[in-house]
């Protein structure tokens, strides 16, 4: 078995990282260790986050400074404060018996003055956020000039963020030949290009294959209607009573509703993103760190540099549009050995771009169906049964108000007092589930009688079958359509904000570019068709009825277009006549 002894690492740094448990070389740091101790050629890694890549460049890096030399020899630049800070805690947690050497992190949103004392006092390693280290350049406080070595970490994030232009001017202030690393989860264009441009015949190491998903990481997803996505992430969450989560949402608006509503339904749950100062932010971390919140809502942008190991899930709320970014959700999970699981839940849409993920990280996600209220209720009565068996008992303390209380109880039979202890526990679990419909989103017809169904219809018969509800619902009219940017998940955003009391259950929905049309059950038609009135979206007012199955809205709606279009012409003639 390879040790870190083997590979080349030093006395005091062995030492280092033998009081914080570091064993045996983890995959890429057995790769990578002596390719930058033994050479001075560059190179590109290729690893997910949580392998240990830290390490992999952080403890070498150390090596190669000479400590005499009171100036800047290692540059690390991280593309949030987060990871700023998380990389330089770790150097000098691995340089803990190395003497006289400085780490110095530089980062925004914060005194810049502390920093550039503390940079006065000499610095050997600077771990850096590009737009600061920039700052303090033009300031003429940091000099490159005596760097030798240069790190990229998470350089696809950098790019991702529109670094590059920092990075670049960065680069022009070190020597030529300096040698040059870069770290990447995945390896999109913009990353090959930059290893390109500034790096000389770099060694490729890659951990797995390019931009595979983690390998401790279980894929799997829920398909649910729109409108049932937050049911789903409830669900989740009650079936897995020992949940530690990122929960990843597309937009902060998103973000934010998500976390209110798990507050509010009594989860521990906060949110994380740029909308928060930076002290709010910080808050947020640490009380996540610490397992104070289980479940964090967060921007993709927001959650970069927070660096967690025990997570059991990471749960997509939304599909992201880049693979890349579903990489790096994915890889937070499974870290360090440990098995993790990706969630994604998404509705029926969504299927093509999961398939597409599926492509390009080499992994097969697993459909399962939501857990029902009796799974849920199981699984945490187990779970309640498994603390009670396990807990530690004082004896002595409790021996002195046992006597006491057994009297009281005494008229309790063993089931009895049982029930009650669970009761306490569970009955707001009961009365939310009660009754609780399935949401998984099933396709009632089989792909094959579908396509034949739509191969066989005509033209005119969807025209009409489009204005007629199915069985048993009411067919709404609403006059805006994809023309004006609304969809689905509009629609379902207007019916739960402005239609009071019980929910609304959409049926069919046709989005036509002037208008769109859906289902609700006929005794919801009226409140519908009511509360969508006169609403605003986005500038235009909105009109609704119970549609009429005569009435050809495609031309009426075409009608007022041409109509708009010859106002807007002659209009325009007399400006010109003007």
């Amino acid at each position: 078995m390879t040790t870190f002894q083997d590979l080349g690492v030093r006395d005091d740094l062995l030492r280092g990282i033998a009081e914080m448990g570091f064993e045996t070389p983890m995959p890429v740091q057995e790769k990578v260790i002596p390719v930058l101790l033994s050479g001075n050629h560059d190179l590109v890694a290729l690893a997910q986050t949580g392998t240990g890549k830290t390490a992999a460049f952080g403890l070498p890096v150390i090596q190669r400074v000479d400590t005499a030399v009171r100036e800047p020899q290692a540059l690390v630049l991280a593309p949030t404060r987060e990871l700023c800070l998380q990389i330089a805690s770790d150097l000098a947690d691995f340089s803990k018996y190395t003497p006289d050497l400085s780490i110095i992190p530089v980062y925004g949103g914060s005194s810049i003055e502390s920093q550039i004392r503390a940079l006065r006092h000499g610095a050997h390693i600077i771990v850096a956020t590009p737009g600061r280290l920039i700052d303090l350049i033009t300031r003429g406080v940091v000099k490159l000039d005596k760097v030798n070595t240069v790190v990229l970490d998470e350089a696809d994030e950098m790019l991702n963020m529109g670094f590059v232009d920092s990075i670049t001017d960065i680069l022009t202030h070190v020597p030529d030949e300096r040698k040059m690393l870069l770290f990447s989860a995945t390896m999109p264009a913009e990353v090959a290009r930059i290893a390109k441009r500034f790096m000389k015949n770099p060694e490729e190491i890659v951990i797995g294959t390019r931009n595979e998903g983690a390998k401790n990481v279980r894929h799997i997803y829920y398909m649910v209607n729109a409108r049932d996505k937050y049911l789903a992430l409830k669900r989740i969450a009650d079936n897995s009573p020992n949940i530690y989560a990122i929960v990843f949402c597309r937009t902060r608006r998103d973000t934010q509703e998500i976390a209110d509503k798990l507050i509010q339904d009594g989860y521990n749950a906060d949110s994380l993103h740029g909308d928060l100062s930076q002290q709010q932010r910080d808050m947020v971390m640490k009380k996540f760190r610490d397992g104070v919140i289980s479940l964090l809502v967060a921007t993709d942008v927001a959650a970069r540099g927070l660096d967690v190991d025990d997570l059991t899930h990471v749960i997509n709320y939304g599909l992201p549009d880049d693979t890349a970014v579903y990489t790096h959700r994915s890889g937070r999970t499974g870290r360090a050995g440990k098995t993790g699981v990706s969630v994604a839940i998404i509705h029926s849409r969504e299927k093509g771009k999961l398939r597409e993920i599926e492509r390009i990280i080499g992994k097969k996600f697993e459909r399962k169906e939501v857990p029902t209220p009796e799974h849920i209720i199981e699984k945490q009565l187990y779970n309640l049964a498994d603390r009670i068996e396990k807990v530690e008992v004082n004896e002595e303390e409790i021996n002195r108000y046992l006597p006491g209380v057994l009297k009281k109880l005494s008229w309790l039979s063993t089931e009895d007092l049982l029930k009650r202890v669970l009761s306490l526990e569970f009955n707001r679990l009961l009365n939310y589930y009660k009754d609780a419909p399935n949401i998984d989103f099933i396709d009632e017809k089989p792909a094959k009688e579908r396509k034949e169904k739509e191969k066989g219809a005509k033209r005119t018969d969807k025209e009409k079958d489009r204005r007629t509800a199915e069985k048993g619902m009411a067919r709404i009219y609403v006059n805006v359509g994809k023309a004006d940017g609304f969809y689905a998940g509009n629609l379902i955003e207007l019916l739960n904000k402005n239609v009071s009391g019980a929910r609304v259950d959409v049926g069919r929905i046709d989005l036509l570019p002037g208008y769109s049309l859906f289902d609700v059950k006929k005794g919801d038609a009226s409140r519908v068709v009511a509360a969508l009135k006169g609403l605003d979206f986005f500038g235009k007012r909105i009109f609704s009825e119970v549609a009429d199955t005569e009435r050809d809205y495609a031309s009426a709606s075409e009608r007022k277009t041409r109509k708009d279009s010859g106002r807007a012409a002659k209009a325009s003639r007399k400006e010109r006549k003007r």
